[in-house]
Order: C-alpha cells, then sequence, then structure tokens
C-alpha cells in the first residue's frame, strides 16, 4: 500500500511480539522503518517471523551502524523499560515517539518521560490501541448521534490464576494494574468522559500485587455523566465497559465487539461494523499507526504529559484511595 508515509525515516524499538504487530502494519503501509532489538536470538526470531531484519544490542549499536537519522519512533519493548527506551530515543534527536502503554511502570518514570519530552521539545504519544477499535469508532459516532453518554460503567477483572506465576516477584506484577488494567480504564474515560470527583474503595491483595486486589468506585464526569466501575481479581470476571444514552446502551464485551441494547427490550443485538483491519492486524493498531504517521491533529492519540496527568490524579485514586 504505497502512499506519503513511506517518506517518513522510523525507528522500531523492540523485537517482540508487539513489535511484530507493529512492523506488520509498517509494512503494508510501505513505511521506510528500522528495526532495534536486544539480542541477536529475538533479532533472529523477528526475522522468522515478519521477514525483516532487525539489528541487535540496543539503541548503541544501531547509532555506529547508522547512515541517517531518524525522524520519529515507535517504542514497543518491555513494560519495565519503556520510560529509558524513550528518554534514550529522545537523546538520540528522534522527536516524534509513539510509546507503548502504560510509558512507565510508576508515575514517577512517567513524570521522567514528561520532563525530558518538555525539555527536548519532543511529542511522545502513548500508544493505547483499544481507543482505535473499529468497534469504539462506530460507537462513538452512534452515541453522538443520541445525544451524548448520560451514564457508564466498566470492568478491569484480572485473571490472577494465569498470570501469577509469570509475575510473581517482578516490578511488572507489582504495578499490574497500570501496566495492564489501564487499558480499559483508558477506553471506559475515552468514551464516557474524564471524572470531575469520585469515590474509589480497594480491598485485598496477594504476593505480587499487594495493593489491591478487589476495587469499586463512582462518580461523575466533567461533563455531568455518572459512571461506576469494579473489579475483583480474586474472582470470576472479564473486562467490559457499558456506555448508556437516553436511547441505547452500548456494549462493549468483549472490548473488540460492539453490542446494542434498545429500549423496552431484553435482547442484545450485535451491531454490525467493518472490522477487517482489526481482522487483519493486531486490533486498532493499524488506524492508531496510521493516524501518529500522519499527524492528524484531531487524533485520539494520547499524549505524555495528559497521561501523566492521569495517572496522577484519577488512576492514583482507584488504586490508593
Amino acid at each position: 500500500m504505497s502512499n506519503n508515509l513511506n517518506l517518513k525515516k522510523l525507528l522500531l524499538l523492540g523485537a517482540g511480539p508487539m513489535a511484530m504487530d507493529y512492523a506488520k502494519v509498517l509494512k503494508y503501509l510501505d513505511v521506510d522503518f528500522t528495526v532495534i532489538g536486544r539480542s541477536i536470538e529475538g533479532t533472529k526470531k523477528f526475522y522468522n517471523q515478519v521477514g525483516v531484519t532487525a539489528i541487535p544490542h540496543g539503541l548503541s549499536n544501531w547509532k555506529q551502524k547508522s547512515p541517517s537519522r531518524a525522524k520519529c519512533g515507535i517504542i514497543a519493548v518491555s513494560c519495565d523499560a519503556l520510560a529509558s527506551t524513550a528518554i534514550a530515543l529522545m537523546d538520540e534527536g528522534v522527536r516524534k515517539i509513539l510509546l507503548e502503554k502504560p510509558a512507565g511502570l510508576t508515575a514517577q518514570q512517567i513524570q521522567r518521560v514528561c520532563v525530558h519530552a518538555k525539555k527536548t521539545e519532543s511529542k511522545v504519544y502513548i500508544a493505547y490501541n483499544r481507543r482505535f477499535y473499529a468497534s469504539v469508532r462506530e460507537a462513538q459516532k452512534l452515541i453522538k448521534k443520541d445525544g451524548g453518554v448520560q451514564s457508564f460503567n466498566f470492568e478491569f477483572t484480572e485473571w490472577c490464576d494465569q498470570i501469577e506465576k509469570k509475575l510473581k516477584d517482578s516490578i511488572t506484577g507489582e504495578n499490574w494494574f497500570l501496566a495492564n488494567s489501564s487499558h480499559v480504564v483508558d477506553l471506559a474515560f475515552f468514551l464516557g468522559g474524564e471524572p470531575k470527583e469520585f469515590s474509589s474503595y480497594t480491598s485485598g491483595g496477594n504476593d505480587w500485587h499487594p495493593t489491591a486486589t478487589v476495587f469499586s468506585g463512582a462518580g461523575i464526569t466533567h461533563s455531568g455523566a455518572l459512571f461506576s466501575y469494579r473489579a475483583n481479581w480474586d474472582a470470576p470476571g472479564r473486562w467490559g465497559v457499558e456506555v448508556l444514552t437516553r436511547k441505547h446502551k452500548y456494549i462493549f464485551c468483549p472490548l473488540e465487539k460492539l453490542q446494542i441494547l434498545k429500549h423496552n427490550t431484553t435482547s442484545v443485538e450485535p451491531v454490525i461494523i467493518d472490522d477487517q483491519l482489526d481482522v487483519d492486524f493486531k486490533p486498532g493498531l493499524y488506524q492508531q499507526t496510521k493516524s501518529f504517521l500522519q499527524e492528524d491533529s484531531n487524533t485520539p492519540l494520547l499524549d505524555i504529559h495528559k497521561h501523566h496527568e492521569n495517572v496522577t490524579t484519577f488512576y492514583e485514586k482507584i488504586i490508593r484511595p
């Protein structure tokens, strides 16, 4: 798919599964990009999976080999390396970056990225790809047609027994709400509006996430919509978002699909959407990457400074009431 996007010089940092998903999109968009991985083994696996050669041994090795500077970068490394990699990339002169969520494992790490972005006059965006789902894009149109959001609720339950062995004793596990649950929280407030005020409650906790494992809260957005949320990582559950207007209830469960409930009915109906790009690529990734590259002024992409504000205001309150 040849277009003006191939004029970009782009660095893709990372050689794991997420970076592979980005590479598939970049190849389809005919973007001029270079992949930088960490280990030789990882870069070999990347080539076998995607058919693109990746440079091992990080940015320092790329700097020695590169004949030209990059104009922008996509960072898809492990959560614990996101913030440091973003700062290093800015130090290399890259001034436009798409940084995988959640940009850092703590508010302090994310703040350091903010400070460096301001210092270097860099534009850093956070890759919450669920904002770009076909289901979400369609729902936004329907919600606007209905007159806006009246209320919404969401659940961000995690499956502890599935992830405990992987995350126990890791810094990622200790910050799992920000590292993973924030995906659905960001989507809920993106659709329903940001909170003006709310009350939050927590209980529980386990070895790898001692802060809490049960969450509940409710409040009101700046536009006057009421919202509530819940999550119980110790019990069965799944991610989901429900948005209510005067005319319909819009249900995202799973988040990739859109269902609708009409007045005076109990039958939930699927909404037919054109989601082929979410089938061909990791859901949301094509539209997100294209928006980043095209410098769309109306992009749903989240700026690093706004992200830090969200983390320090209402994310922290969800975790630590």
